[in-house]
């Protein structure tokens, strides 16, 4: 199950998972990080109660992570999963970790230690208009299509340049994988404006649970890539004294819906996925029924 930030995929999976009688396996490429429970509007301990979730809190904020790796352990599971089980729950937004397990990810090379630390150490001493630069000289084709505001993205492809002395785009196969078993993708959504307003008032409640206290424990740690993200890059700044309290927050909520944009224009692209309300509750539940008598 799949949908943007703030459509209710927690609720909704539970509801599923205990249905099906199966744990959820959790597709969200921040709430792997127990540090950042509040920021990252995590499944609360109570919701963990009411069904057991995988890959919540299993990692620390330094500990490095990726797609691919993400691949490697959910298919481990999954494949556990499958000798008690006829079935298996995927439940999240992050659209890398959805695809690297429905359709895999390319080979990419894991980076190492020594090539991640020099690059983050040129990224700031240089900055990343340079890097940016280095990507075009290096490897104009993808230079072309990366984020070249995103410098974990930049960074990334000339880790893999310099470390391969190969272009991060000859990694890019973009080769469908074969898996062992069938998949069916229900993807939730809402009118674009009650999502609105559901991000806003979420926003609202995470400062209400702690949230800036949360970010200033993390302050120092700001550098780590997994608070590279909206909400902990927000409020950051308001600690750095870039803006007030209340500008951070509206920025938070403002790119927090230019995410879920982002978020339906990906999975959109894909004309396998059956799209429900969250409130269509019961039709979903029919849907997979009679889904699974077909297996």
């Amino acid at each position: 199950m799949l949908g943007p930030t703030g459509v209710g995929k927690t609720k909704t999976s539970i509801q599923i998972a205990r249905h099906l009688g199966v744990p959820i396996i959790n597709a969200d490429s921040r709430q792997i990080f127990g540090e950042i429970p509040i920021g990252t509007a995590a499944p609360t301990a109570e919701e963990q109660h009411q069904a057991i979730h995988f890959f919540v809190g299993n990692h620390r904020l330094d500990d490095y992570y990726s797609a691919s790796l993400y691949e490697q352990d959910a298919l481990l599971l999954i494949n556990d999963l499958l000798k008690t089980s006829d079935v298996a729950l995927l439940s999240g937004g992050s659209m890398m970790y959805i695809d690297a397990v429905c359709n895999g990810i390319d080979d990419i090379p894991t980076v190492d230690d020594d090539t991640r630390k020099l690059m983050k150490h040129r990224l700031a001493i240089e900055g990343l208009p340079a890097l940016v630069e280095e990507l075009r000289q290096l490897d104009p084709e993808h230079y072309e299509i990366v984020d070249r505001q995103n410098p974990r993205r930049v960074v990334h492809a000339l880790e893999i340049c310099h470390m391969t002395g190969k272009t991060y785009t000859s990694f890019r196969t973009n080769s469908r994988k074969e898996r062992p078993f069938r998949i069916l993708k229900i993807g939730l959504n809402r009118p674009r404006e009650e999502l609105y307003e559901r991000i806003n008032r979420r926003v609202d409640a995470m400062m209400a649970e702690g949230f800036l206290d949360e970010a200033r424990r993390l302050f120092p740690l700001r550098h780590l890539n997994a608070l590279n993200t909206v909400g902990y890059k927000e409020l950051f700044l308001y600690l750095d004294g870039a803006w007030p309290l209340e500008e951070a927050v509206e920025r938070i909520k403002g790119n927090t819906r230019r995410y879920m944009r982002k978020q339906l224009t990906w999975f959109k692209r894909d004309d396998t996925i059956r799209w429900f309300h969250p409130d269509q509750t019961e039709d979903i539940l029919q849907f997979i029924d009679l889904y699974l008598q077909t297996l």
